[in-house]
């Protein structure tokens, strides 16, 4: 794995003198930035865990987030921007316009990065709610930017390469202005200009100027960062890593199939949803979105299928140890989906679309891909799953190594540059 050495920082001007001992030096001090601060999806539990995880580890860790009432507490020495919501009056519309172009946020910023004086920024999902401006001021201010990628925003204004409900990839190679012709954003003619704006601001010339290293969380999702001309020596794979304390293997009896995840058309769940009342297996569906109104609706009389809505990170553990099968029905390039990892460290073999990152984590040993958006192939696949033996504590060994925090923190370090040890003898338990 490349390591860009740290870029020349002015002295802080409480350094110590010569000769003494200064135990900052013991750790980083680490800038963690996402627009969400609550379990809200699969990149924020992630987010949240490697806050965790690098305290653990002895590093000083600050939060940059976007306001909002649905946000955990945040410690003192944490920092918010301004809300924005992307839906309501003319003036708030107005308003997140300006946050896309990265307008009212520089003073927040700023001030986070005088007070704080991060050794590396480490930037999640920013876009639209924050936006990249930050990794402009981070440059400026002489960190190290680290940008984790957990979807394709920078190569697609849609965030997801579909476009109609099918797959499309036009705007790697052309101009994005094609997302404006096909209203490849909610079928939204604003909403597609504005997401064509924001690229041509954001450009991709322009973010890699400013950021040291990106983290793809799947081969995959880096190859299609170097189709769209990223350098490649600044993308790393390095997939997102497990609470290991929490997911692992029990005694339970194991018997149906289970989703875990947002329930939105681009993962496929209703497809799997309709699968299940006509194949009559059992199906609990964990999590919530915006299609959870319609599934109900469409599905909630069938006494086959279970709504457990969004639970946190023991509930779903345990529902992964009770399922003989978790199923991952996705239609889009799904990157590398946290609930896959759990699944795996539960010792539940996963079902899985033949699409994206998906493919590098399944295998005969541990699951079964089909043909994505194909009722059929997915039937098969999950009723051949319920009836092959597997091996649910070789499952849960092996995912363990794989998805394990300790070797994520000892990655994670090398690309912050820093020699630091990772010890993660504290429990991960997220907030």
């Amino acid at each position: 794995m490349t390591c860009l050495p740290f870029i020349k920082r002015p002295a802080r001007a409480d350094s110590p003198e010569p000769g003494t001992t200064d135990i900052r030096n013991l750790g980083l001090k680490i800038l963690l930035v996402n627009k969400f601060y609550y379990r809200r999806g699969g990149d924020c539990v992630h987010f949240l865990a490697l806050e965790k995880l690098l305290r653990n580890a002895g590093h000083e860790v600050a939060v940059l987030t976007m306001r909002s009432g649905s946000n955990m507490p945040l410690r003192s020495d944490d920092y918010e921007v301004g809300e924005v919501s992307m839906t309501g009056t003319v003036t708030s519309t107005l308003k997140a316009a300006c946050r896309i172009l990265g307008w009212g946020i520089d003073k927040v910023v700023r001030r986070a990065l005088n007070e704080f004086r991060p050794d590396v920024v480490h930037l999640h999902n920013i876009h639209s709610y924050i936006s990249p401006r930050v990794a402009q001021l981070a440059r400026e201010a002489g960190c190290r930017v680290v940008w984790t990628l957990h979807d394709y925003k920078l190569l697609c204004g849609a965030y997801s390469f579909l476009c109609g409900g099918k797959i499309c990839t036009d705007c790697i190679a052309n101009s994005p202005f094609a997302m404006v012709r096909r209203r490849c954003m909610k079928n939204s003619l604003s909403a597609s200009v504005l997401a064509y704006a924001e690229a041509k601001v954001w450009s991709r010339r322009r973010i890699s100027s400013w950021v040291d290293a990106f983290i793809c969380p799947s081969e995959f999702m880096r190859e299609k960062m170097i189709e769209g001309r990223f350098e490649s020596h600044r993308l790393h794979v390095l997939n997102n890593f497990v609470d290991t304390e929490v997911f692992n293997a029990g005694s339970e009896k194991r018997d149906g199939v289970c989703y875990i995840g947002r329930l939105s058309a681009e993962k496929g769940v209703d497809i799997l949803a309709k699968v299940a009342a006509e194949a009559a297996f059992p199906l609990t569906i964990a999590g919530t979105g915006p299609l959870e109104k319609d599934l109900k609706s469409s599905y909630g009389s069938c006494e086959n299928i279970r709504f457990a809505g969004q639970l946190g990170e023991h509930e779903v553990a345990g529902v992964l140890r009770k399922c003989k099968v978790s199923v991952m029905p996705s239609v889009c390039y799904d990157n590398n989906p946290l609930s896959v990892g759990e699944s795996f460290c539960c010792g539940t073999p996963v079902v899985a679309s033949r699409l994206g990152g998906l493919t590098e984590l399944v295998s005969p040993e541990n699951g079964l891909l089909f043909s994505a958006g194909n009722e059929e192939s997915m039937r098969r696949a999950i009723l051949q799953s319920l009836k092959l033996p597997w091996d649910n504590a070789s499952i849960s060994s092996e995912a363990r190594q794989r998805f394990s925090p300790e070797a994520y923190c000892r990655s994670i370090l090398r690309l912050y540059g820093s020699q630091a040890g990772c010890n993660t003898a504290t429990p991960l338990n997220r907030k």
